[in-house]
């Protein structure tokens, strides 16, 4: 970013997300300062470059918040969109070496770069890089991936570091026998915590929606909407609460049988169940 004119002898830009400040004039002409000067703290300048930072921290949450809502939902994304939001360096951090699969489900490749025209280059699992032109990709969620230990492996080989959580996500399979029944999974339920307020913030701050007294995430699976629900007690229950069962609601708010969950699905909700569990109050000492 260029530097910009800011008060006497003084110039300024963003560098690395901060406003940083450098001398102007004299002997000390273009040195970067360590701190920003007190006569720059109220210039309007440096107000407008950190609103501008503040902003720029929002547009890459959102890009790597919507990224994420791809994977999760496996649903097809234009590959001309990607091609469109590739040259914004938020988008590509959020894209690059994501998992793609075009039009061969068999096929996985990591993103490297999509160009103007629309088309992909993605490095394969043979580490060959090749330029695909599908009108769509998906972004899998790792459970859908068959040979998901092998993906990581390779990933590891290339050094490759995802911007979103995706192969290296932790994920949830469905055991094979399930009661044909059974609506509700307790494996993370009665994790304690000393209040419900202390619950319901770190369901938030995991990023999943509390609502009455649940901690909920929606997830699109095979073209059906579900979400996934943990009981987290009743709103302004002041006293010690503890996890309660999850299940899964449709949309109009009815039980899913756990045998008609999918598998993507699943995995979120026992991933959101297994994150709030793990933050209980764990007891010390001998009577622990």
């Amino acid at each position: 970013m260029a530097w910009l004119a800011a008060g006497e002898g003084y110039e300024i830009a963003l560098v690395e997300g901060r406003v940083a400040a450098r001398s102007a004039t004299g002997r000390t002409a273009g040195r970067q300062l360590k701190t920003l000067p007190k006569a720059l703290k109220d210039h309007p300048e440096v107000d407008r470059l950190r609103r501008l930072a503040e902003w720029l921290d929002r547009h890459e949450a959102a890009c790597a918040a919507q990224v994420d809502s791809w994977m999760v939902s496996s649903l097809p994304v234009p590959t001309e969109l990607l091609a469109r939001v590739w040259p914004d360096e938020a988008w590509q951090r959020a894209l690059r070496d994501v998992a793609v699969v075009g039009d061969d489900p068999d096929e996985v490749g990591f993103l490297r770069d999509a160009t103007a025209s629309g088309e992909l280059k993605v490095v394969n699992l043979d580490g060959e890089t090749v330029r695909l032109s599908p009108r769509t990709v998906t972004l899998p969620h790792p459970v859908l991936l068959p040979d998901l230990d092998d993906v990581r492996e390779f990933a590891a080989e290339l050094g490759i570091v995802q911007g979103v959580e995706q192969i290296h996500r932790a994920t949830w399979r469905k055991p094979a026998e399930i009661a044909a029944t059974a609506t509700e999974v307790r494996d993370y339920a009665g994790g304690a915590f000393p209040t419900r307020f202390s619950l319901a913030a770190r369901s938030t701050s995991l990023g999943y929606r509390v609502s009455g007294g649940y901690a909920t995430c929606k997830v699109r699976d095979g073209g059906t909407a579900a979400e996934a629900a943990v009981w987290i007690g009743e709103p302004y229950y002041e006293a010690e609460t503890t996890t309660g069962a999850l299940s899964w609601h449709d949309d109009d708010g009815r039980a899913v049988r756990l045998t008609a969950v999918g598998p993507v699905a699943w995995s979120e909700g026992m991933r959101m169940a297994a994150a709030l569990y793990a933050g209980r109050k764990i007891e010390e000492g001998g009577d622990a």
